[in-house]
């Protein structure tokens, strides 16, 4: 009995040591050899509250990309650097985890005033840090998902500041994109003979038309609708256990931060769609938009696109992808960005 409970005692310390350790063991990001790159990973203040910033790049003076994570409240630090490698070699590439989101949550501190106003404006605060830093007049301003609703208000209110927006999972009208999604994922349970799911499915018509609640985001993923050539939940998971941008501590901030922006930015962006707030933009506008994309409707998103009044704009579907064409057509994206800015 004492030999078993001895055993349990040092388990029990060693289980406490390894969390502990967890919890606050150091994170960077992997270098990236040679004379002018960069791979840093750090908090700077914008506008009174530390951000987490990854910039990750082979040359500084390489045009440079600021990527607004969507979510609300889902960072991509934990895993994007194994789908921007190609990027590196010829941008440099700002990563950022929004106010109350990821490393940027901060236990203790107040965000009650949290809104889609004030990360706009963090964003304008953080390309003037990031082109006074690295001597650029503009950079290239990238959204992909929420980060889009955030991203392009930024892009109408400084044009001066960026080379060109590009959207990436662009969001649009936020109804007609969910009903897209609802629609979808009915149809793919139909055909797969689920009958559970459709009925269940089916009962949300009328609240998801209301606006009183999105397409259930589980169904959207079941059905394809999210990602076909990745598996994105699986590279978060990993990037959280096993990458070394975030410990233990970096994922609890993450989950509380992640829970409060949902609650409480979700609901704005349902009240003033894009469509009612930007209709014109001074700069080149990009649309990518992966054709089985059903979390942000790419038939919604090309109907948004008609609509806005800009001097250069395309839309750009790629036809293996759904929500992460970036990611999920890696190549052909670091391509087309290299083909399109690359100098």
């Amino acid at each position: 009995m004492k030999t078993v409970r001895k055993v349990l005692f040092y388990l029990g310390a060693a289980i406490i040591l390894f969390v502990g350790i967890a919890l606050i063991f150091p994170t960077w990001t992997p270098k990236i050899a040679g004379e002018n790159s960069i791979s840093e990973l750090k908090q700077v203040d914008i506008n009174g509250t530390y951000h987490e910033l990854m910039i990750r790049g082979h040359d500084k003076n390489n045009p440079i990309i600021i990527f607004v994570h969507g979510g609300p409240g889902v960072s991509e630090i934990p895993y994007v650097t194994k789908y921007q490698d190609q990027l590196e070699k010829d941008f440099t590439i700002v990563h950022y985890d929004q106010r109350a989101s990821g490393k940027s949550y901060h236990f203790g501190e107040d965000y009650k005033d949290l809104s889609t106003d004030l990360l706009v404006n963090d964003l304008l605060s953080l390309t003037d840090y990031i082109s006074t830093r690295f001597n650029q007049k503009k950079v290239i301003l990238a959204g992909h998902s929420f980060g889009t609703y955030i991203g392009l208000q930024a892009a109408q209110q400084a044009p001066e500041k960026y080379e060109a927006y590009i959207g990436i999972g662009q969001m649009s009208d936020t109804l007609e994109s969910e009903m897209d999604g609802l629609h979808f994922t009915i149809e793919q349970a139909k055909w797969s003979g689920n009958t559970t799911d459709v009925e269940y499915l089916q009962g949300l018509i009328d609240k998801v038309q209301s606006g009183d609640r999105l397409t259930p985001r589980q169904y959207v993923r079941k059905y394809g609708g999210a990602a076909r050539l990745i598996d994105e939940n699986a590279d978060m998971e990993k990037g959280f256990w096993l990458g070394p941008e975030y410990n233990l501590l970096d994922r609890i901030r993450y989950i509380r931060g992640a829970a409060y922006s949902q609650e409480v930015l979700t609901g704005q962006a349902m009240k003033k769609p894009l469509p009612t707030i930007v209709t014109k933009l001074d700069l080149p506008v990009y649309f990518i938009m992966g054709q089985y994309d059903y979390m942000t409707s790419t038939t919604s998103a090309k109907t948004y696109f008609d609509q806005i009044d800009a001097s250069q704009k395309e839309f750009i579907t790629y036809e293996q992808s759904a929500h992460y064409p970036q990611f999920e057509e890696k190549e052909k994206f670091s391509k087309w960005m290299a083909d399109t800015f690359a100098k």
